[in-house]
């Protein structure tokens, strides 16, 4: 488990030893104010996208230029296109990020990080505004630990996904959200499974 999960534990006022589990979603869930549904939506989601609360930097280590380009058809025509951004994350996120989403060629700098992978320049400075957490502009990677979940409610809230929690918990409001957070449904199994467990533990609370 990554430091993110024992801060916010921390936060929430129950034991951090970094494993997620209904404790820890009965208090997350209080600690932020959210409903069992909206609380099951942005956690469910929350673990597919990293892993289990495992992965809160993005992955831009690609030891192949076959799977860059696989990755980014459109940024890399070719395999040779890809072949010097192989090995070099910080190169390919300047190249894939970089004159994006305000990053002004730091694509690297300002990757994405946190529960749900907050991603460019631009959305940081809006949750940095938006949360009154200056810091982050100046250490990016808060994000990764101390902000990693705020992140995420934030982000619920500015793309109104609560509202569509709100809708309850199934597998069709399961996909809406998805789309909204995905840009599609990959992962939608796991996706359903683990926003059903965490309504279960939450709607029993």
């Amino acid at each position: 488990m990554s430091n993110a999960m024992k801060r916010l534990q921390e936060k929430a006022g129950v034991g951090a030893d970094g494993a997620f589990g209904p404790n820890t979603a009965r208090a997350v869930a209080k600690h932020y104010g959210l409903s069992p549904e909206r609380g099951a939506h942005i956690l469910g989601q929350s673990h597919h996208e990293s892993a289990g609360f495992k992965r809160v930097s993005e992955g831009l280590y690609y030891s192949t230029p076959e799977r860059i380009q696989a990755v980014w058809p459109s940024r890399f025509k070719t395999v040779a296109d890809a072949e010097p951004y192989a090995k070099n994350p910080e190169k390919l996120a300047d190249k894939v990020y970089g004159g994006r989403m305000g990053n002004d060629g730091e694509g690297y700098k300002w990757r994405g990080r946190g529960f749900l992978q907050l991603t460019g320049k631009d959305n940081y400075s809006r949750f940095s505004a938006d949360m009154d957490i200056g810091s982050v502009m100046d250490n990016p990677d808060l994000v990764e630990d101390e902000y990693a979940f705020d992140t995420a409610v934030w982000f619920f809230k500015t793309n109104k996904l609560f509202d569509i929690a709100d809708e309850g918990v199934n597998d069709a409001v399961i996909r809406k959200i998805t789309k909204r957070v995905n840009g599609g449904t990959h992962g939608l199994d796991d996706r359903e499974k683990q926003t059903h467990m965490i309504y279960k533990w939450l709607a029993a609370a």
